[in-house]
C-alpha cells in the first residue's frame, strides 16, 4: 500500500494540515497509520466529509415511560454517592468481580463457550484445554478493553469515533487484525434480526451523524442516553465483527462517564435483549430497551450497596 504525508494530503484535499491531523486524531481517515509523530495516509484514501456541515437527524425516538420512572435508580445512585469514598479493597474486589462477569456474559452472548470459572482462569494467564485460541483471546481482549474504558473515564476523554475504533481494535486484536478498528467495506446481516444494517458506503457518514446526535441527547436521562448510543451504534453495525461487544462497552462507557455503574447484560437474557433492540431498530421504540438497562443498573447498584453496608 502506498502512503502520503499530511502535507501531501493537504495539497490533494485542499484542507489545512491542522484539520487533517484533527481528522486523524478522531479516527476519520480510514487505514491511516501513526508512525511516531507522523502519519502515513493511504494514497487512495477518500477525503473525509466535513462533519461540521452535516446536520444531525431530527428523528425523535419513542420512549414511553412514566415521569417517575428513574426515581429508584436515581435514589440508589445518590445513596451510593453518599457512601463515597469507598474503601479501596472493597472497590477493587467488586470491580474485579464485575469485570469478570461482564467479560464472561458479553462474550457468551456472542457464542464464546468459556464458563465463568474458565474465563477467570484465562484472565489469570492459564490456558484452558479443549478451548480455541480465539475464545482465549476474546476473554483477554475484552478485559483490556474494560481497562481502556477506565482510562478514558479517568482522563475525562470524550466519546468519539476515534475511541470507538480503538475499543473495537482491542476486541479483535490478534483475532482479525485486518478489520480491527476499521469500518466494514462490505454489507452484512444480523442473524435472527429483522433489521438490515445500512450499505457499507454509508457507514462513515452515519457514524459522524451518530456522534453529532449523541451530543444532543443530554436532554435525556443518562440511562436513556447510554441505551440510545448502544442501540444506534449496533443499528449501523459499522464493523464486520465485534459490533455487539463494542456497543455494550460504549454504552457502559457512557454510563461510567455519568457516574453510574456499567451494567451486565447476562447471556441468559440474550433473547429479551435482542428483541428489545430489534424493536427499537424497526420501530424507533426504545422503551423496552431502556427498561432493560434501567433494571440492570438497579441490580448493580443494589449489589454495590449491599457489599459496603
Amino acid at each position: 500500500m502506498n502512503f502520503m504525508t499530511t502535507k501531501e494530503a493537504e495539497k490533494k484535499w485542499k484542507i489545512s494540515e491542522r484539520r487533517i491531523r484533527q481528522l486523524l486524531k478522531e479516527g476519520r481517515i480510514e487505514n491511516a497509520v501513526k508512525n511516531g509523530n507522523s502519519w502515513n495516509i493511504p494514497i487512495d484514501a477518500l477525503k473525509p466529509v466535513d462533519k461540521r456541515t452535516i446536520k444531525p437527524n431530527n428523528n425523535e425516538f419513542i420512549i414511553d415511560l412514566p415521569d417517575n420512572f428513574f426515581d429508584e435508580v436515581n435514589n440508589l445512585k445518590k445513596e451510593l454517592d453518599r457512601k463515597r469514598p469507598i474503601p479501596k479493597d472493597t472497590l477493587r474486589t467488586f470491580q474485579e468481580k464485575m469485570n469478570l462477569e461482564w467479560t464472561y456474559h458479553s462474550n457468551g452472548i456472542e457464542g464464546n463457550t468459556l464458563t465463568l470459572k474458565e474465563t477467570q482462569v484465562v484472565l489469570e494467564g492459564i490456558t484452558v484445554g479443549g478451548k480455541s485460541i480465539k475464545e482465549h483471546l476474546e476473554a483477554i481482549n475484552h478485559e483490556h478493553a474494560i481497562l481502556f474504558l477506565q482510562t478514558i473515564v479517568k482522563e475525562d476523554n470524550p466519546i468519539t469515533e476515534w475511541n470507538i475504533k480503538n475499543i473495537h481494535a482491542l476486541i479483535l486484536k490478534e483475532i482479525d487484525n485486518e478489520n480491527a478498528g476499521r469500518y466494514r467495506s462490505e454489507n452484512v446481516t444480523i442473524k435472527g434480526a429483522s433489521h438490515i444494517p445500512p450499505n457499507f458506503i454509508k457507514v462513515p457518514e452515519l457514524m459522524e451523524k451518530l456522534i453529532l446526535n449523541y451530543k444532543t441527547w443530554n436532554k435525556y436521562h443518562p440511562i436513556i442516553q447510554a441505551a440510545l448510543l448502544h442501540g444506534e451504534l449496533v443499528k449501523i453495525h459499522p464493523f464486520v465483527d465485534g459490533n455487539g461487544r463494542t456497543s455494550r462497552l460504549i454504552m457502559n462507557l457512557d454510563l461510567m462517564k455519568h457516574g453510574f455503574n456499567p451494567v451486565i447484560i447476562k447471556k441468559e437474557d440474550r433473547l429479551e435483549y435482542y428483541e428489545a433492540l430489534d424493536k427499537a431498530h424497526i420501530t424507533g421504540d426504545y422503551t423496552d430497551f431502556v427498561k432493560l438497562i434501567n433494571k440492570l443498573e438497579i441490580e448493580i447498584l443494589k449489589e454495590y450497596l449491599k457489599l459496603i453496608y
